[in-house]
């Protein structure tokens, strides 16, 4: 177990992605800059592979986008094509051999940065390992580069035609070879893929708020099932996976997305402002001020005063510049370790009835201390309101939300939440209100990790997110 201090007590982002065919530009800087978008998605590694004339070139390194490349890296990330990826380790751990872009060299060079989960990556590495097909690390990503780099068929196109009906799970993929970058999305469209245009040329991206940095044109999403293939020749689509039944993932919406981004046509800005809005009608309270967790509540908090027309101010000032650190800070400062992040100011909350907006809790550890250090600055009550349902189930498509028995609202009402938070009230966003503020339903959306109801078949019999290490022991 790493030593490092985490302070985030929310579900962790998953990953993000990025592809380019652009043998104009300099392809290893625009996914670099690309990746810094997308930074929110993953802080664990990060990487680049570029393709020069038949030959790729990766460079992936743990750390944030910024401390893994500098100028002497991307210049020698050469190529007409790159694709880029940024981790949070949802399967196998967070050691170097499970940094992005996989790189394989089988029977076709291939360079792979996966977004999601596989669900039956058990089953399938064991298969490939009883052929023979050797692994590096322990995620599910190197499956899928394994089963495209070793298949006979000529074209990656056809390989992944392939390949993509016997993955089961979430996957929003970019694979990229010396011919053409590839993109791909499953059945359900589960994570979030998006295509856009740059001059004559084209991207794909988890977000489209990496368009707006390099600038280029949001076109579309990727849609379920669909293959995007770019090349010299432009674009290739085909329907590869035939989709049952789409199942975007609603937390997106909730959390996961920039504010800047778009999804399913709607501005992730808007959408959580009207969350709050909507949260107000549900759950009023009689309060002096309204406050955010920043940066999460921020977009909910602003739309719950101005429904309910109560002042909002900024209650809780956050360091922007924390990360992961790996450094222990110490008995007698462990106690304060939640102020590295977020610091109340007395002069706005003291003596008031506080409304305190976030968009979701998970542990709770966070909330509880939050409470406390407004208690200790003076708040007289605190009136938690929380832009998303409770987190009662676990998530087994490519986010990791800790496990169903660590959630604080796993067995327990909002009232036992509320005072085992020690708020002088709680109230949750209704799911019906997501959907309202989203403007979509239920019919094409998971929101599992509120309701239970997964829909994936054989998710019951998901693998944990170290399934595949343990796989490994197994076989030593």
């Amino acid at each position: 177990m790493n030593p490092q201090l985490d302070l985030r007590d929310g579900p962790r982002d998953e990953c993000g992605v990025f592809g380019v065919f652009a043998p104009e530009s300099d392809v290893a800087r625009l996914a670099y800059f690309a990746l810094y978008a997308l930074q929110h998605r993953g802080q664990e590694s990060a990487g680049i592979a570029a393709s020069d004339e038949g030959h790729i070139m990766t460079v992936r390194d743990l750390g944030l986008v910024s401390q893994v490349f500098d100028e002497e890296k991307l210049r020698a990330l050469r190529g007409q094509m790159a694709v880029g990826h940024v981790r949070y380790s949802t399967t196998g751990s967070s050691a170097w051999e499970n940094a992005q872009p996989v790189w394989r060299s089988d029977r076709r060079q291939v360079a792979l940065a996966h977004n999601g989960n596989l669900i039956n990556a058990v089953e399938l590495h064991s298969e490939l390992t009883d052929q023979g097909v050797q692994f590096r690390g322990t995620s599910d990503s190197e499956i899928i580069a394994a089963l495209l780099s070793t298949h006979p068929a000529e074209r990656i196109e056809d390989a992944l035609a392939e390949v993509a009906p016997r993955l089961q799970g979430a996957f929003s993929t970019v694979v990229m070879t010396k011919d053409s970058v590839v993109a791909f999305r499953d059945g359900a469209g589960l994570r979030p893929l998006s295509l856009g245009m740059l001059g004559d040329r084209y991207c794909v991206a988890s977000e489209s708020c990496a368009f707006d940095i390099i600038g280029a044109e949001l076109l579309r999403e990727v849609q379920p099932g669909e293959m995007v293939s770019l090349g010299e020749g432009g674009i290739e689509t085909r329907q590869i996976v035939e989709s049952q039944r789409k199942a975007f993932c609603v937390f997106e919406h909730i959390y996961f997305a920039r504010p800047d981004s778009i999804l399913e046509g709607n501005r992730t800005q808007v959408s959580r402002r009207k969350m709050g809005e909507i949260l107000w009608r549900e759950a009023p309270v009689e309060a002096d001020v309204v406050i955010a967790v920043p940066d999460s509540g921020n977009a909910a908090a602003a739309g719950y005063s101005k429904a309910s027309g109560i002042a909002r101010d900024d209650g809780l000032i956050k360091n922007r510049y924390v990360a992961r650190t790996f450094i222990q800070p110490g008995q007698e400062l462990r106690k304060h370790g939640l102020r590295m992040k977020f610091n109340p100011l007395r002069e706005v909350v003291a003596g008031k009835r506080l409304v305190v907006v976030d968009d979701s809790i998970v542990r709770g550890n966070t909330t509880r201390q939050i409470v406390q250090m407004l208690r200790g600055a003076g708040a007289t009550e605190i009136h938690m309101r929380i832009s998303a349902p409770p987190i009662r189930h676990a998530c087994h498509y490519g986010v990791d939300m800790s496990t169903t028995q660590e959630m604080v609202a796993h067995g327990r009402t909002v009232d036992e939440i509320a005072e085992e938070l020690d708020c002088d009230s709680l109230a949750y966003l209704s799911l019906d209100g997501v959907y309202e503020a989203i403007r979509s339903t239920r019919e094409t959306h998971c929101d599992a990790c509120f309701s239970g109801d997964y829909p994936l078949e054989r998710t019951d019999g998901a693998n944990g997110k170290f399934a595949l290490e343990e796989l490994a022991v197994v076989r030593t």
